[in-house]
């Protein structure tokens, strides 16, 4: 199934899941909970005062050889806004790439999104932890912090 018959499909709209497809074109769905969407706003409210010459955004689409994946939260650059004003999904990876990992994720599905991501453009990929803890990556690998918010936080919390 493309990705913009999925968009279309008034049967899957305002479902409490996250949906991706894999290589196949076969639906993915992930239940997230809300302290997993609070986590996605907190994340997205602190790249946009980390870094305000771009544009976080949650729940963003990217198209990859493995199906369309969609981390959590997302952070663009102007260039990059320009360069892909109207693509739906993405046909390159943000910046920035972050997923909030939920009980459901398995280490290996984590690690082919991250692969992925950075295949697809990524210059970063954080992942938070469900107790909030953060893990900065790069294209070779951990990051003691992140270099291009290098005053990110090592863990987030919820208020």
């Amino acid at each position: 199934m493309e990705w913009s018959q999925i968009l279309a499909d008034p049967s899957l709209r305002d479902l409490p899941y996250k949906i991706e497809t894999n290589g196949y074109g076969q639906i993915v769905m992930s239940p997230a909970s809300n302290s997993h969407g609070d986590r996605q706003v907190a994340i997205a409210t602190l790249l946009g005062r980390l870094l305000p010459e771009g544009r976080a955004m949650v729940e963003c689409s990217i198209g990859t050889p493995s199906g369309v994946k969609v981390p959590d939260v997302a952070w663009r650059s102007r260039a990059f806004l320009d360069a892909h004003t109207g693509e739906d999904p993405y046909s390159r990876a943000p910046e920035v790439c972050v997923e909030v990992l939920s009980p459901s994720n398995t280490t290996q599905e984590i690690d082919e999104k991250r692969r992925l991501y950075f295949e697809a453009g990524a210059l970063e990929v954080w992942l938070c932890s469900a107790d909030g803890e953060m893990a900065y990556y790069g294209p070779a690998g951990r990051l003691e912090r992140s270099g291009l918010a290098p005053d990110a936080p090592a863990s987030i919390t919820l208020d």
